[in-house]
């Protein structure tokens, strides 16, 4: 999907030039779901899968110099002649790979003239793209690889290397599966395509409108009731997305002015469809881009990792659907009216036939067990086949170019920080500097799991702001992963733990887009609107480091320890979302809070013993709060 604003960042060209950007953002869906399904096979015709990434770099890259002019003053009307150069050789050097790749394949060794200059061409324009896509901190990110690949020569210590020539590392990047054409952009031209793909059929046939109104039908007559609107909507629509700002932008736009008018402060407004919006993308069953990518790298289906992420993330929206709910008490907020919401019978009456795709998605991904690429496309064509039995949401070929056009838009961003990625991995791929900095980090560390577990979730954070969490996650899994697995921390666990702390890079300040976009939508200040939106997502700052240490939050281990760690961390969250939001039944002092957090972290720390002193902290507090309410309450007469 697209993020807030990117849309006014493309160009749209007309004439000839229009109809050849159409054209070759309508090429990218095709030629995935030909990929996809391994069409040519069935003509006798067999390719390596390195061709077809070959294809999608090449369009990628020549849609990125089409679309995103050199700076944001530049006009979206104009297709400077350097522009229209670097789309073309785009086209080359990734025509190259395609057609003479069987011959590369042999030949990977060999420091051929014409590829170091093609070599050189595509990594110029990979480094230009970013830039123009993901901004300087990310570009400068990636210089400093090649600047060590280059010069390993000048760094001390571990660090030192002999260092690489230029011919070497071009042609390595360039042609070799472990770089460009490697691992990360294979899960973008399959995996994150086809959720693409499914997350525009569906938006773009009335999916969203259905899932918003569930969402209001079921929430909006409660207590607060756009604020619980507002988590469940943006969980519903983030977990297909995979983008917290667009997920802000669509679901915020319904839900901010409608908690505003309810009563919510406009910072809190903000601050719950941020936590929402980021959250979307640690809730299975679909999740961010990363995710895709996580499976990939630890040779493990996708399932599991979307099974080990399900309790982790109930933890998160239980946390921000507590204090949403206690706001509201303590404010004396009120649902809507019935009037003002949507019936649920008829909303399902309406909509229901799009309940079918997410069913097939779930159905082939976790029962199935079929490749999730695969799982994807089948739920896609599953919603164009829903289309045709809606009459209102019939398709015609309008519409499908359009939703084809999108999902070649919504493959930009991602495809440009893979490709990028492909650089970094590849660098690291040549020279060890994998192991080289892990061991280095491990020195630091003084081999204390906990200090790495700190460094690796500061380092996500600031390399989140202002990048995607795909590019944060990519670079963290690269740099910190490998140490917290040499001491102790399982694969998985450690690149979830990764990937917790990229998403929170969205909420957490100075640079925090969600909240960003947020603020901007409700009309409040952005540090009140993110400090806020801090203690809304809590969870997702604690849980990372329990799950690396105890992998029963995960769902792994014996049954009976994941059962009492899942109910204890429940509660652990409950009495910590209490204390944090410092009201019950009524507004609670500084003492009272303090012990309620203690209590819940105490809950939250995996352990028998932890657990009974957590719960001997928090019940008392609860039963006394209960107790004097009803004694108050009694006394005014409203009890009997």
């Amino acid at each position: 999907m697209t993020d807030t604003g990117e849309e006014s960042r493309f160009r749209r060209l007309s004439g000839i030039l229009g109809y050849w950007e159409d054209m070759l953002l309508v090429s990218i869906p095709l030629i995935g779901v030909v990929s996809i399904l391994n069409l040519p096979l069935y003509l006798g015709l067999t390719f390596f899968i390195q061709q077809y990434f070959a294809i999608f770099f090449g369009l990628i890259m020549a849609l990125v110099f089409i679309l995103v002019p050199t700076r944001k003053g530049a006009p979206k009307d104009q297709l400077p002649w350097y522009d229209l150069v670097c789309s073309f050789l785009s086209l080359v050097v990734g025509a190259y790979l395609a057609f003479y790749y069987k011959e590369i394949v042999v030949e990977l060794g060999l420091l051929v003239p014409s590829r170091i200059v093609l070599g050189t061409i595509a990594i110029v324009l990979v480094l230009e793209a970013s830039r123009r896509v993901l901004g300087w901190p990310f570009l400068s990110i990636v210089f400093i690889f090649i600047f060590y690949a280059l010069f390993t020569f000048l760094f001390p210590g571990r660090l030192y290397g002999k260092g690489v020539t230029w011919s070497r590392l071009a042609t390595f990047l360039y042609l070799d599966p472990q770089g460009i054409l490697g691992i990360a952009i294979e899960v973008a031209a399959t995996i994150v395509f086809a959720f693409v793909f499914f997350g525009q059929a569906l938006f773009r046939t009335g999916g969203g409108e259905f899932f918003t109104d569930s969402a209001m039908a079921l929430m909006g007559r409660f207590r607060g009731g756009p604020a619980k609107v507002a988590v469940l909507a943006s969980s519903l629509f983030g977990t297909m997305s995979g983008s917290a700002v667009a997920n802000v932008v669509t679901t915020g736009s319904v839900t901010i002015p409608l908690m505003k008018k309810t009563g919510y402060p406009p910072y809190f407004a903000g601050a719950v469809e941020a936590t929402a919006s980021s959250g979307g993308q640690i809730m299975p069953p679909i999740m961010g881009a990363a995710a895709f990518l996580m499976a990939t790298f630890l040779g493990i289906p996708y399932v599991k990792v979307a099974l080990s992420a399900a309790i982790p993330a109930v933890l998160y929206y239980m946390a921000v659907f507590i204090q949403v709910d206690l706001e509201a008490a303590k404010n004396g907020l009120k649902g809507l009216p019935s009037e003002a919401l949507p019936r649920l019978l008829a909303v399902l009456r309406k909509g229901w036939l799009f309940l079918i795709p997410l069913s097939i998605l779930i159905y082939t991904l976790f029962i199935q067990m079929i490749e999730a690429d695969r799982a994807g496309l089948y739920a896609t064509a599953s919603v164009f086949l829903v289309c045709c039995f809606r009459k209102q949401d019939r398709i015609g070929l309008k519409k499908v170019i359009k939703i084809l056009k999108e999902t070649g838009e919504g493959m930009l961003e991602v495809g440009v920080v893979c490709c990028a990625a492909g650089l970094i991995i590849g660098i690291v791929s040549l020279t060890g500097l994998g192991f080289t900095f892990s061991q280095a980090l491990v020195s630091l560390a003084g081999e204390s799991t906990l200090l790495l577990l700190i460094l690796g979730a500061a380092g996500a954070i600031i390399l989140g702001m202002g990048m995607t969490v795909t590019a944060a996650y990519l670079l963290m899994i690269i740099l910190i992963a490998p140490a917290l697995i040499q001491l102790g921390v399982a694969p998985l666990n450690a690149h979830l733990f990764v990937f917790y702390f990229a998403v929170m890079s969205f909420l957490t300040p100075p640079i925090c887009l969600a909240v960003y976009a947020a603020a901007s939508l409700a009309g409040a200040d952005m540090m009140k609107t993110a400090y806020q939106a801090i203690k809304l997502g809590i969870a997702a700052y604690i849980v990372p480091f329990l799950f690396a240490y105890h992998p029963s939050l995960l769902l792994q281990g014996d049954i009976f320890d994941i059962i009492h760690a899942v109910i204890t961390a429940m509660i652990g969250i409950s009495l910590l979302a209490i204390g944090i939001e410092g009201f019950l039944f009524q507004k609670l002092n500084w003492v009272k809070r303090t012990l309620l957090i203690l209590g819940g972290l105490g809950c939250l720390i995996p352990g028998w013993r932890s657990d009974l002193i957590g719960l001997a902290i928090g019940v008392p507090i609860l039963l006394w709060e209960w107790k004097r309410t009803r004694v108050i309450k009694k006394r005014s007469g409203s009890l009997p």
